[in-house]
């Protein structure tokens, strides 16, 4: 056995896959983790990255000691020890886990109780199907593959029944933050926003929650999450997902997925690949592997059981016929059990089925068309001999094992809704919000960002008199739905092409805390002198701004096309905070907001007090602000994007030119092309307003001591072998997520401290730096937590590197292997202010 690396340093390491907390209050085990790195000069853009997925670390039997040793005796040193031997405890001592068709115990740990399926359950399910399968006809099968047409089922994507072969159908139903085109259902908050809390069990605990209103609907498919960067900042859909960072996205996607499949209801990992941004996606894009397959190798790793390729074409090809992305890197070299569907309309031929898609969506080659690529295309195509039965079967088992594997096949409610057809007998009105709104409201305000704080403006202290300003202050002018696909502002801004209320929220906080307190509000915002007339003679003036986008087929007053246009507020946002603070001087900027926005305007006016991020929260916006804004919720959000002091700071921008999707074509070499925000900042040395994962809090926290060790032996020949730098069964069926690529390696060390007057969480962020040679970013994350501390309260964290982690991928060798040098390791509050560092040199 080599002997242990030891390393101990001042400037800080980010560690993923799994951390413990030394505390009797929590000791929990995050779940695994994996990032892309670095590139060689002249690597080409079919290579790949893949970083931290520690799944081995996040299995039951983990959990199970580590429990036990929090109950029996507790202390960071015994935990060590116990995480150590938990390697070499079987599997037999597992307890009974919630299955897909039971539901969650009050109070139990969703992170403790929901697992990714295991390949024995997955191998069972597909054999179910098979056997399933074998009495079924040609037409059964293609049936099984083809959507019903647009508008032609309940759902927004209908699989029909075949009674006599005892399959009911399948509804796909949207949406990024709950049940769509429905009601009774919960207004979540946004993908991104459940990023900026950066705390994979309230990442988890959403997935759960919506599957249950998915579930309680009879929708079978969740089609989400969205998992592709926000590369261009303007692009408009960023906000459906977790942001620009792989890693960070990676996570999200996992923990919501795990959350949601636990439920029994099928996941749905979207776009593969490149569709980046809404104008002409339906156009050509660059592939960069090393960036934009980490979140769905995440995915598979979660298990999810269905993926959806995307409009855009990869390298010249069609992403939903393209052999090479879905056949050989999707299914082959991630291990993709799944079936692979399309995105609406994005079925581009029937020999598609060929090149590895396996069902239409909605099926009709356009809306309303009434024709189909699949159906009696597919059943022609395979009777004239130009794809093998045996290519159709594969699809109907795939399709056909997601729905076993969710247990799907037992007491699954009918569909109750209807999409299209409103107040019809088959619209059943079912109510299946629940308690839901706490968990909207306690993410709302997790994933509230505080930015600027000056003189301690906030929490309040019981001011006697609030002035509100601006529209996105009330509520929506022309009602909740008032707004076609809430494709625009109206009233605050709860989700992306939405609007939702912060003033009657703030009116009974406000009273609660001083029963003499005082609202008043100006909900115009073209309107600068009665703004400013307004605030006059109140204690404190809150101006809200916003800025929207969504998709590229809704479209707003003709400002914004699905991406947005420019990084600026909507609706004069700039000039009323600058018309505000012009006469008062105690100026608090809320910012509903669908990603970045520059501030440079205003954020440094010396009224201008305290900005408040406050995102995309959901239906529970004014609760979860007044929560923050009054300190009930010390705030712990941190930016999931960099903020830039100009819009030609950041590395890329949604392209409105020929009609051409390249969002790279600032790059003109490959180097470049890993620098996606934080990273493209600090290799181009550019000062950012506010970094990726920034976040002021009510108190503050101190790092220090430390530690890096190895972990395990070199046993294994393919362990060995990367070692050296050398690649061994690089080519093999699920490559990227062998065990021995995961498991961990390296263990990161520190003590975490609240040394400050309140309790509150930090997020704790582990950064990699590879070496110089590997022509990497300067520093990449590799590792984050929520780590909940009272006044004084200190705790050791411990976390793992994989590893993949460690690695780059070599395109001669196709494959993993680890760089020659020093790997530093920085841990610290943000992108830019590491606390903690030393270096890892493992390379023989």
């Amino acid at each position: 056995m080599d002997r242990p690396f030891r390393s101990r340093g001042q400037l800080s390491s980010r560690a993923p896959s799994f951390t413990f907390h030394s505390s009797n209050e929590k000791l929990r085990m995050s779940s695994a983790q994996y990032e892309p790195l670095a590139l060689e000069a002249g690597e080409d853009d079919e290579r790949f990255i893949y970083h931290k997925y520690n799944g081995p670390l996040h299995r039951s039997r983990r959990h199970l000691l580590a429990l036990l040793t929090r109950y029996a005796i507790g202390g960071a040193t015994l935990v060590v020890l116990v995480w150590v031997a938990s390697f070499v405890v079987p599997n037999s001592w597992l307890p009974k886990l919630i299955g897909p068709n039971e539901e969650f115990v009050d109070g139990v740990d969703i992170e403790f109780c929901a697992q990714p399926p295991t390949n024995a359950a997955w191998n069972e399910a597909l054999d179910k199907a098979r056997s399933h399968l074998k009495d079924w006809t040609l037409e059964d099968k293609v049936n099984l593959a083809t959507g019903v047409g647009w508008q032609n089922g309940p759902c927004v994507g209908n699989i029909p029944a075949i009674e006599k072969r005892g399959w009911k159908g399948l509804c796909l139903q949207d949406s990024p933050l709950g049940v769509r085109m429905t009601d009774g259902i919960s207004a979540f908050p946004a993908g991104i926003n459940v990023a900026a809390t950066f705390n994979r069990k309230l990442m988890r605990a959403r997935g759960a929650a919506m599957a249950h209103e998915f579930r309680g609907k009879g929708a079978h498919v969740f089609l989400g999450p969205m998992m592709n960067l926000a590369r261009a900042p303007d692009a408009g859909r960023n906000w459906e997902g977790s942001g620009p960072d792989p890693y960070l996205t990676g996570e999200a996607s996992y923990e919501t997925i795990v959350g949601m499949q636990a439920i029994g209801v099928q996941a749905c990992a979207k776009h593969f690949l490149n569709n980046e941004q809404e104008w002409a996606r339906t156009t050509s894009s660059s592939n960069n592997r090393e960036l934009y397959i980490h979140p769905f190798l995440r995915s598979v790793q979660a298990g999810v059981v269905s993926v959806m390729c995307s409009y855009n074409q990869l390298n010249g090809t069609y992403t939903c016929e393209h052999d090479g992305l879905l056949q050989t890197v999707l299914k082959h070299e991630l291990g993709f059990k799944g079936y692979v569907m399309s995105d609406w309309q994005a079925t581009m031929s029937t020999h598609s089925a060929q090149e590895g898609l396996d069902m239409s969506m909605p099926g009709d080659i356009k809306f309303f068309s009434g024709d189909s690529y699949f159906g009696k295309n597919l059943t022609k195509y395979i009777m004239d001999g130009k794809m093998p039965q045996s290519r159709l079967d594969d699809m109907a088992t795939r399709i056909l094992g997601a729905w076993y594997l969710m247990g799907q096949d037992k007491d699954f409610p009918e569909v109750n809704f209807e999409s299209f057809h409103k107040n019809t007998p088959t619209d059943k009105h079912v109510d299946v919000q629940g308690d839901h709104y706490k968990l909207v409201r306690e993410i709302g305000a997790k994933s509230t960002v505080l930015l600027k704080n000056k003189n301690d403006a906030l929490p309040f202290k019981t001011p006697r008199s609030i002035a509100l300003i601006g529209q996105d202050a009330g509520p929506a002018r022309r009602g909740p739905n008032g707004i076609k696909n809430r494709e625009g502002i109206d009233g605050v801004l709860g989700m992306g092409w939405g609007s939702g209320c912060p003033l009657e929220a703030i009116q009974a906080r406000a009273r609660q805390a001083a029963s003499n307190s005082s609202i008043s509000w100006f909900l115009e915002d073209n309107d600068l002198e009665g703004a400013k007339a307004s605030v006059a003679g109140r204690d404190v003036a809150i101006v809200f701004i916003a800025a929207d986008s969504g998709e590229e087929r809704f479209h707003d007053d003709g400002s914004t096309i699905g991406d947005r246009h420019n990084l600026t507020a909507f609706l004069g946002g700039d000039v009323l905070v600058q018309a505000v603070a012009s006469v008062h001087s105690n100026v608090i900027v809320v910012v509903h907001t669908v990603g970045p926005i520059i501030v440079e305007p205003w954020v440094s006016h010396a009224n201008v007090t305290a900005l408040v991020w406050a995102g995309l929260p959901g239906q529970e916006a004014g609760n979860s602000l007044a929560d923050v804004l009054w300190g009930d919720v010390n705030p712990s959000g941190r930016l999931p994007y960099t903020i830039a002091k100009n819009e030609g700071d950041y590395s890329a921008r949604v392209n409105w030119g020929n009609g051409t999707m390249i969002i790279y074509s600032k790059f003109l070499t490959k180097k470049a092309r890993l620098n996606v925000d934080y990273r493209h900042f600090d290799a181009n040395k550019i000062e950012p307003r506010f970094a990726f994962g920034f976040g002021l809090s009510y108190t503050t926290f101190k790092y220090s001591d430390l530690e890096i060790d190895t972990v395990g032996t070199e046993s294994g020949l393919q362990a060995t072998a990367w070692r050296k730098g050398l690649v061994k069964d690089g080519k093999e069926f699920g490559a990227h997520v062998a065990p021995w690529l995961h498991e961990p390696h390296v263990r990161v060390s520190f003590k975490l401290e609240n040394n400050g007057s309140l309790a509150g969480t930090e997020i704790p962020q582990l950064y990699l730096s590879m070496p110089s040679s590997t022509h990497s970013p300067p520093n990449i994350l590799r590792g984050f937590d929520a780590v909940p501390l009272a006044p004084g309260e200190a705790r050791t964290i411990i976390m793992a590197l994989s590893r993949y982690d460690l690695s780059i991928w070599d395109v001669r060798q196709q494959g993993w292997v680890l760089p020659p040098g020093a790997i530093g390791v920085r841990v610290g509050s943000s992108s830019r202010d590491f606390k903690l560092g030393g270096d890892i040199r493992l390379y023989k």
